[in-house]
C-alpha cells in the first residue's frame, strides 16, 4: 500500500531537480524578456508623469509671476493715474487762482479808471459852473458899469443872477 501511494505522490529527486531547474530557467527568461521591458516601460511612464508634474509646477510658477507682475503694473497705473488727477486738479486750481487774480486786477483797473473819469467829469462840471459864474459876474459887472445902481436895481440884479445861475446849473 505504501508503494502505490508513493508512486502517486512519489518523490523523485531527479524530477524535483529538473522541475526546479526548469522553473529557474523560466524565471530568467521572463526576467530578461518580460520584467526588464515592463520595468523600463513603467520607469519611462513614471518619468513622463514626473515631467508633466514639473511642467505643471513651472507653468503654475510662471502664472504666479505673471499675476504678480500684472498686479504690480496695475498698482503702478493706479498710482500714476492718481498722480495725474492730483496734478490736473492742482493745475486747474492754479489756473483758477490766476484767472481770479487777473479778473481782480482788471476790475481794480476799471474801478480806478471809472474813479478818474468821475473826477474828471466833476472837474469839468465845476469848470463849466465857474465859467458860467464868471460870465454872469462879467454880465453883472457890465450892467453895473453901464448905470448906477440903486437899492432896487441891486436886488433885481442879484435875483437875475441867482435865476440865471439856477438855469445854468
Amino acid at each position: 500500500m505504501h508503494e502505490g501511494f508513493e508512486s502517486f505522490i512519489g518523490f523523485n529527486p531527479w524530477t524535483a531537480l529538473f522541475t526546479l531547474l526548469n522553473m529557474v530557467i523560466t524565471f530568467l527568461i521572463l526576467k530578461k524578456f518580460l520584467f526588464k521591458p515592463v520595468n523600463k516601460m513603467i520607469d519611462d511612464r513614471q518619468k513622463e508623469i514626473d515631467d508633466l508634474y514639473a511642467d505643471a509646477e513651472q507653468a503654475k510658477a510662471d502664472a504666479a509671476a505673471e499675476k504678480a507682475d500684472y498686479e504690480k503694473r496695475l498698482s503702478e497705473a493706479e498710482q500714476t493715474s492718481a498722480e495725474m488727477i492730483s496734478s490736473a486738479a492742482q493745475e486747474a486750481s492754479r489756473k483758477g487762482d490766476e484767472i481770479l487774480r487777473q479778473a481782480r486786477s482788471e476790475a481794480d483797473a476799471m474801478r480806478e479808471k471809472a474813479t478818474r473819469d468821475i473826477e474828471l467829469e466833476k472837474k469839468k462840471a465845476l469848470n463849466e459852473a465857474k465859467d458860467d459864474l464868471s460870465r454872469l459876474a462879467v454880465d453883472i459887472a457890465e450892467k453895473v458899469v453901464e448905470k448906477e445902481i440903486d437899492e432896487q436895481d441891486h436886488t433885481r440884479l442879484i435875483e437875475d443872477f441867482l435865476q440865471n445861475m439856477g438855469d445854468s446849473v
